[in-house]
């Protein structure tokens, strides 16, 4: 899947970035002042704080962008104090400004990837956690982003409605960062529903269960409740995944 994607233009990718957007935004719109300050699938975040990240998320992604366009090393944060102290700073805010944020941030983030020049394409910077991406790697991030903490807001929206596709490479692409790490354990993974199999090394257990459960517990969410394993016992931790 990750060829399907690698090759879609550019303004289709980020259409569906913006439909991502769309529906993340008209959910914090549901929530009232005092609803920011409710409990996450990511404790001990609250909305206020999931809502901040995603727009300072994207700031971060800009920043690599600015990377791949100018080829001057720019880190996609100043250190993880400084991304800390910045979710901090906006996690109180009222819903309005919130909202506003996101907008402009996934404004910033669409007018970054538009003005990119053609040679900049091929190029890889680096996230925070050392692997390498292209800029067309980081709209799936974006995605991921989006669509991860979308669910992370524990409003109603869960891994189940996430677009099938889009779950699919958001798995592609936890599975790649997973397979550049040291120390990973092999692992195989089966959705009973979709037929998407992924592999990490060769020899571990297989995880089977919904796309959306597989999501949903390789991101950490959830415990795997909902899943079958080839291990003795209960379905494992999932790898570390970001």
């Amino acid at each position: 899947m990750k060829e399907v994607w690698a090759a879609m233009p550019t303004t289709e990718m980020l259409g569906r970035i913006a439909t991502s957007t769309d529906r993340f935004v008209r959910t914090v719109t549901t929530l009232t002042d005092a609803d920011i300050r409710g409990a996450t699938l990511v404790p001990p975040w609250t909305r206020g704080h999931v809502i901040t990240h995603v727009a300072r998320a994207a700031d971060s992604l800009c920043r690599l962008l600015t990377w791949a366009r100018t080829g001057v090393e720019t880190p996609q944060y100043t250190g993880m104090d400084a991304r800390a102290a910045e979710i901090e700073a906006g996690a109180r805010r009222p819903v309005d400004a919130l909202v506003a944020d996101v907008l402009a941030s996934a404004a910033r983030f669409d007018d970054a990837v538009r003005s990119l020049p053609d040679a900049a394409w091929t190029y890889e910077v680096r996230m925070r956690t050392g692997e390498p991406r292209t800029p067309a790697a980081l709209m799936v991030s974006r995605l991921r982003e989006l669509e991860v903490h979308h669910a992370d807001l524990a409003t109603g929206y869960t891994f189940a409605d996430i677009p099938p596709e889009a779950a699919r490479w958001i798995i592609d692409d936890l599975v790649e960062a997973q397979r550049r790490r040291d120390g990973t354990p092999p692992l195989r993974i089966e959705a009973t529903d979709t037929g998407l199999s992924r592999e990490l090394g060769s020899g571990g257990p297989t995880v089977r269960g919904s796309q959306a459960d597989l999501l949903g517990w390789l991101t950490g969410r959830t415990g795997g409740a909902t899943l079958t394993t080839t291990a003795p016992g209960p379905v494992p931790d999932a790898p570390y995944w970001i």
